[in-house]
């Protein structure tokens, strides 16, 4: 694998982190990282996904916890990234869709090259209407896609992947 091109690097190298240290996320990281997602593409570029930044000290985050069985990460992270589709900006279910994944591939990268880390809680979605109550917003307007997990590691993530043969439907 190439790792001396930056983008290639960051794809490879970036893993899922589960815990975290008591080093606050700065103002500026968080800024980065939305701003990442914000650039992800989307069809016909309208762009439907929501954010809601949520600190550790707020008062949603212990009913959130409580909408997954990772509410342990929940509670642990610095910082939480709620990413929405908001309903009415949608004009294709599968298209926004793919365009919530590449917002938050995109943040997880940013969160990575900023030497932060992330995990991508996507079993939450199963209580879609319970998470929506616990931030006390609208399930007519929002369909929540993802809540990263974000901070400063303290772990060091591991992953393994098949060989790509196995993915390819024919060799190329």
């Amino acid at each position: 694998m190439n790792t001396t091109n930056p983008v290639l690097e960051a794809l490879y190298g970036r893993r899922s982190i589960r815990k975290f240290t008591d080093q606050p996320v700065s103002h500026d990281e968080l800024t980065a990282i939305l701003e990442a997602g914000r650039w992800a593409p989307s069809g016909l570029n309208n762009q439907p996904y929501r954010f809601l930044v949520i600190h550790e000290d707020d008062a949603r985050v212990a009913p959130l916890a409580e909408c997954t069985k990772y509410g342990h990460i929940v509670k642990a992270a610095k910082v939480l990234i709620c990413i929405f589709l908001d309903k009415q900006a949608m004009y294709s279910e599968m298209k926004d869709h793919q365009g919530a994944g590449a917002c938050t591939q995109n943040m997880m990268l940013a969160a990575h090259s900023l030497g932060l880390g992330t995990v991508w809680l996507g079993e939450i979605i199963n209580q879609q209407d319970q998470a929506l109550e616990a931030l006390s917003l609208p399930a007519e307007k929002y369909e929540l896609q993802v809540v990263l997990a974000l901070g400063h590691p303290d772990q060091s993530g591991n992953s393994k992947r098949n060989e790509l043969s196995e993915y390819m439907l024919e060799d190329f």
